[in-house]
């Protein structure tokens, strides 16, 4: 399993938000390039970049700062919010994003997740942030009627690297992962789970280890590593394992 350190972007700094609250954001670094090449030295594969101002708005607004993550380090990364029309999903693939992750456009726009797919094969996640069991878009601003699962299915097939869930009641907030909820929607799918969400202690991490057979690919984790709650390297160890 892959654990994804975080590097969400709101107003070009590096923050941590509370639920999904995007007034209750803390900044762990004003750099968000600093952070990419800290994260980089101590041993991660992978980077989880999300423009939070992008996700309200439905475009780019901290591009300068994601081209100075991927102009910092050589590890691939993951980039989410505001990727909504193939010109951004061009511009981003082609500035060296690994992966695009695309979240409100499966509900408003589900063939571009499809189109997205077909081009650019194993380099588009979806991302379904649940609130209270229904899927939440536009940055979380607005719950739909949707059930993760429901969404997940409909996308099964279309080639997708990977499905990123998020709990959005537990993101930030270092209560736990909500694992069950995760094992339960990797069981029913064929595509890969990423999990995200209030990941508080390596006791999370072994948790979500334990499942890995259900289909969990890997795991987000933003503030416990930032206040250090869990040490990269044991983290990653456990994961590798």
């Amino acid at each position: 399993m892959i654990l994804y350190p975080a590097i969400d972007i709101k107003d070009g700094l590096c923050v941590r938000l509370l639920r999904g609250e995007m007034s209750e954001a803390t900044v762990f670094n004003n750099d968000p390039a600093d952070q990419a090449k800290e994260f980089s030295g101590t041993g991660f594969e992978w980077l989880h970049v999300v423009d939070l101002n992008g996700a309200v708005e439905g475009r780019p607004v901290n591009a300068a700062a994601v081209a100075a993550i991927l102009g910092a380090t050589d590890l691939p990364v993951q980039l989410g919010g505001g990727i909504r029309d193939r010109a951004t999903l061009d511009h981003w693939m082609e500035a060296g994003v690994a992966r695009a992750v695309l979240g409100t456009a499966a509900l408003a726009d589900p063939d571009f997740v499809r189109e997205a797919c077909d081009s650019y094969p194993g380099r588009v996640a979806l991302g379904i942030d649940a609130r209270s069991g229904r899927v939440a878009t536009e940055g979380w601003y607005k719950t739909t009627d949707v059930k993760p699962l429901d969404l997940a299915l409909s996308f099964e097939g279309a080639g997708l690297a990977a499905i990123i869930y998020t709990d959005i009641g537990r993101d930030g907030a270092l209560g736990g992962l909500n694992v069950e909820a995760t094992v339960d929607l990797a069981f029913a799918l064929t595509t890969p789970v990423i999990a995200s969400g209030g990941v508080s202690s390596t006791q999370d991490l072994l948790e979500l280890k334990a499942n890995e057979r259900a289909g969990i690919e890997g795991v987000i984790c933003g503030r416990a590593l930032y206040d250090g709650r869990i040490d990269p390297a044991e983290a990653i160890a456990i994961l590798s394992g």
